[in-house]
């Protein structure tokens, strides 16, 4: 349907109670036309967020891919996709009477769609991070909300806390977990190269499993970097060679401050540049090893 009539009424539960569910995908041009990186991780993500809130989605994961393909061949040029899952009806209580659950699936550029409409034009992305870790807030948790939930209630917190970085000059914000050491950003993961050249990042215990984390790790993997996932200090991440963050809309982006701290020599470090280069080779089709991430719209689902 047209943008200006895919609308859900103001009085929604998922709107009120924040129970709308998502995922946000990347769309990408091939040799052989239009690509969705990771689609079936993807959704695989989205189907376990309604299983741990609970939410009744009663599409399989074959007719949300589908359907996904549908929507970026319909909508040349698109380079992103957010699938929301929510309950549209009217509701008073927190349980809905209702609970049939819609599905809508968006396929746009961010940059023509939303943001060259905004008051002030396309802001342009950073090249490299400044970050500040939250010194009031701890991460999600386990016993409110299932970090690996991505629902919409989970991201208030996050966002108030970005707000509060964005006005004393940081472009991100960091949170820790429970027990102090780094978890992740609102919408990123966290890496660190030491300085043996081991490639760290928070355990799953506590963070989102991003698909461009897994991504991440799976390249330094596959080119012979020694991967670690274990916790993560404060300590260990100011004195890091190399840090940078990983997520759907960011890519693989290089963190060259933290807390008003230098990170490294304060420029995009080699490592972190090379593995970027790897990744986004790979999100274009040009490498082989991992062409099976790619869904190419004009060959699936005719």
């Amino acid at each position: 349907m047209p943008w200006d009539r895919a609308t859900v009424h103001i009085l929604s539960h998922s709107l009120q109670r924040g129970s709308l569910i998502f995922d946000y995908l990347s769309v990408h041009e091939s040799p052989r036309g239009p690509a969705i990186f990771r689609l079936r991780e993807h959704v695989e993500r989205l189907l376990r967020s309604a299983e741990l809130i609970g939410l009744p989605l009663r599409l399989s994961g074959e007719e949300i891919r589908a359907a996904i393909v549908l929507t970026v061949r319909a909508n040349p040029g698109a380079t992103a996709v957010k699938v929301s899952a929510f309950i549209g009806s009217i509701e008073i209580d927190v349980v809905p009477a209702d609970d049939r659950v819609s599905l809508a699936i968006a396929a746009y550029d961010p940059g023509a769609d939303i943001a060259a409409r905004k008051p002030g034009g396309q802001q342009p992305a950073s090249a490299a991070l400044r970050l500040w870790i939250d010194k009031k807030r701890r991460n999600r948790r386990r016993d409110i909300v299932d970090p690996q939930a991505k629902v919409s209630a989970n991201y208030v917190s996050p966002m108030a806390a970005k707000w509060e970085a964005r006005r004393q000059g940081y472009d991100d914000v960091l949170f820790v977990d429970e027990d102090g050491y780094i978890a992740e950003g609102p919408t990123t993961n966290v890496f660190i190269f030491d300085a043996d050249g081991t490639l760290r990042t928070p355990s799953d215990r506590n963070v989102l499993l991003g698909v461009t984390r897994s991504t991440a790790i799976e390249i330094a993997k596959h080119d012979g970097t020694d991967v670690r996932e274990d916790a993560v200090t404060r300590e260990a991440l100011l004195q890091a060679r190399e840090v940078f963050v990983t997520g759907t809309a960011t890519g693989i982006c290089p963190v060259v401050e933290i807390d008003r701290q230098t990170i490294g020599d304060g420029a995009a470090g080699p490592k972190t540049l090379a593995l970027r280069e790897r990744f986004e080779a790979i999100t274009r089709g040009g490498d082989a090893a991992f062409d099976h991430w790619l869904t190419y719209v004009e060959g699936a689902y005719q």
